[in-house]
Parts: C-alpha cells; sequence; structure tokens
C-alpha cells in the first residue's frame, strides 16, 4: 500500500451510492473510522445545523457526533453526540471540529480541534458572514485537543486545556486545527497540523495558485500522547508557494506517508486534488507529481460524477496493516469550493 498510494485512485472500487454518513437537517463532515470493540465500525464526524451556512458555520457551531455501521463502507446510523458546546469559558467550548480516532492499547485516541468565543450565538437568520465578531474570534481560538476513553461507547475525558498551542513569533503564532496524529503502539505520536501566520483580516483571496501564503503544515512529536507536544521544526513542512490541507498520515516501512487536499493544485497540476507524499523522519517530506486522487469518482449506480470536493480523507486499515476503505468528506457542489452546495456527507471508497 505505501507505495501503491501514489496513486491509489488506481485501486478504487465503485462508492456505493448509500453508503457513509449524512444526517437530514445537518452539514457532515470529517469522518474518521475505528472498528469497536462490539465488532462494529463506528465513524467519528463532524456536524452542525443547516440553518448555518457551511462556511463559516462549522467554526461557530460543530459538534462531534458518533455513527455505527456493521460494514465499513456504511450506511452509518447515527448513534450519540460525543463533543459539543460546553461554555464559552472552555478552550473548546463553542465548537469542536476535525475528529481523527484512532486506538492505542485499550483506550480510543479522538483527536480534534476546539474553539470558543464570548459573544452570544449565532442567530439561524442567515447573517453569520466572515465579518462576524462570533467567526472571527472563533476563527484566531482555533486549537488542537485530545480525548480519551476506554470504550467506543464512552465515556470521554476531555481535556481542561489544548494539547497543541500557538507560538508566538513563529509561522503557527495565530491558530492549529487539522490534526493528522500518527499513533505508535508505545503511544508515542508524531503530529502534522494546519496553522496560520497572524495576518490582519481580511485573509486574501485563495483562488487558483494565488494561495493564502498565511496557512502552512507544521510537526511536533510527543513521547506518549499524554505528554507536552514539541514541534520538530521551526519551518513550514511545505514551502512550495501552494496550500496542502488535510493531512492525513500513516506508519510505513521506510518511515511515514501523507495523503492530503492539494488546495490550488500547486502541486499536482488539479485543484482540490490529492497528493501523495513520503518521509523518514516526519520532518523531510517528498511529494509526488502525480495526484494520488482526484475528486472524479464512480459510484456504483455507474455514473461518474465530479464531487464537489473530496476533503479530509482517511484511511481504513485492516489487522494486516493493509488499507481497505477511504473515507472522504464531499459534497454536491459544482466545483471545488462550497458556494453552490446544498448537501455534504462523508463517503466511502472500497479499495481492491
Amino acid at each position: 500500500m505505501d507505495r501503491n498510494a501514489q496513486n491509489i485512485g488506481a485501486h478504487f472500487l465503485p462508492a456505493p451510492v448509500n453508503g457513509g454518513f449524512s444526517m437530514e437537517g445537518y452539514w457532515v463532515w470529517c469522518g474518521s473510522v475505528v472498528r469497536g470493540e462490539d465488532g462494529n465500525y463506528h465513524m467519528f464526524a463532524s456536524r452542525w445545523p443547516q440553518t448555518l451556512p457551511f462556511h463559516p458555520g462549522w467554526g461557530v457551531a460543530s459538534e462531534i457526533v458518533r455513527a455505527v455501521s456493521e460494514k465499513p463502507e456504511g450506511p452509518y446510523r447515527f448513534a450519540e453526540v460525543v463533543l459539543s458546546a460546553r461554555g464559552a469559558g472552555w478552550w473548546d467550548g463553542r465548537s469542536v471540529h476535525n475528529p481523527v480516532i484512532q486506538k492505542c492499547g485499550d483506550t480510543y485516541v479522538l483527536f480534534y480541534m476546539g474553539t470558543t468565543y464570548p459573544y452570544p450565538d449565532v442567530p439561524a437568520d442567515g447573517s453569520l458572514c466572515h465579518d462576524s465578531y462570533q467567526w472571527l474570534c472563533a476563527r484566531a481560538n482555533k486549537r488542537i485537543g485530545i480525548a480519551t476513553a476506554k470504550s467506543v461507547f464512552g465515556p470521554w475525558s476531555r481535556p481542561d486545556h489544548p494539547s497543541l498551542d500557538v507560538r508566538p513569533g513563529h509561522f503557527d503564532d495565530f491558530l492549529v486545527s487539522n490534526p493528522a496524529p500518527c499513533l505508535h503502539e508505545d503511544g508515542s505520536c508524531l503530529l502534522v497540523y494546519k496553522a496560520r501566520t497572524y495576518k490582519k483580516p481580511p485573509y486574501g483571496g485563495c483562488t487558483g495558485n494565488e494561495m493564502c501564503s498565511a496557512m502552512k503544515l507544521g510537526v511536533a512529536w510527543a513521547e506518549h500522547y499524554t505528554k507536552p507536544f514539541a514541534r520538530l521544526t521551526d519551518k513550514p513542512l511545505f514551502d512550495a508557494g501552494g496550500v496542502l490541507e488535510d493531512p492525513f498520515l500513516w506508519k510505513t516501512d521506510e518511515g511515514y506517508a501523507m495523503i492530503a487536499k492539494d488546495w490550488g493544485g500547486t502541486y499536482t497540476g488539479d485543484v482540490g486534488s490529492a497528493v501523495y507524499a513520503h518521509s523518514a523522519d516526519g520532518v523531510r517530506w517528498h511529494v509526488s507529481g502525480e495526484p494520488a486522487f482526484s475528486r472524479e469518482i464512480l459510484w456504483d449506480d455507474g455514473v461518474r460524477r465530479t464531487m464537489g470536493n473530496m476533503d479530509r480523507p482517511f484511511l481504513l486499515f485492516d489487522e494486516a496493516g493493509r488499507a481497505t476503505h477511504l473515507f472522504a468528506a464531499t459534497n454536491d457542489g459544482r466545483e471545488a469550493a462550497f458556494a453552490t452546495m446544498t448537501r455534504s456527507w462523508n463517503m466511502c471508497v472500497p479499495l481492491r
């Protein structure tokens, strides 16, 4: 799988139209799956009400839920809310997002982004926008945390403080989010994350190859996921003028591998496709120039569709270490953005 992931799209089987996870009345995003102690498959996902705009609604009102299926491809059924708003005084008190579920020994480890803001709740009247105080404050307060549980059913121990904070004076001094952990058997953890450099709003037009130079990926390490994370470099991982977002990491015989969204097509020439990268140490990464997969998906109804997005990729591995399914957050929009979408869900692509 390690080298095959350079062209993982060549291993795609038709995606089940009725697979994955969606919820009536909610935007759904960020699907991450683990096999529970009950033998079923459990997806941890983000949701927020469709009474708010998709973006930036997630930043002010997202919660993390669990859905369950007997089959990895789904369909997944809503089971419970795992993490929700708990008050503006908490670092993650108003919105939680970007869940990534992993298991280490007998413990389920849930990485996520949390944020807060001191203003009243956003009214469900369509007035939320990029100039809203709630969003501007929530965006600046994004941090990464880790919740744990001995059972996939909980209860979850939720941290009082973020596991990864910003660093004043560095490229990650404004926010950190989109955690991409690689947990080792001994509990040590390599963590790639998205960051932004402090910059007074507005943040600039991020269209085509005119990328927001303030968005970068960083990397940190902890000798155990319960202990402090230390940055491994003071420089961003990729600094070729483009933006890689939504990384997913896994361990290989040679070190580490990654797939990530090529936001503007800088690395692959294909906007919104995924890139494959590999690294011996988690710091120096080598990017393949060919897309790992694109937004064009063949479904099991025989129709090939170009999806609005293929974000937040997540690979499910079997006990032998083979990747069996790819999950991605997607929508019914007409381009790699959110302007024309009316529905979002977490889809699943079985792999050969």
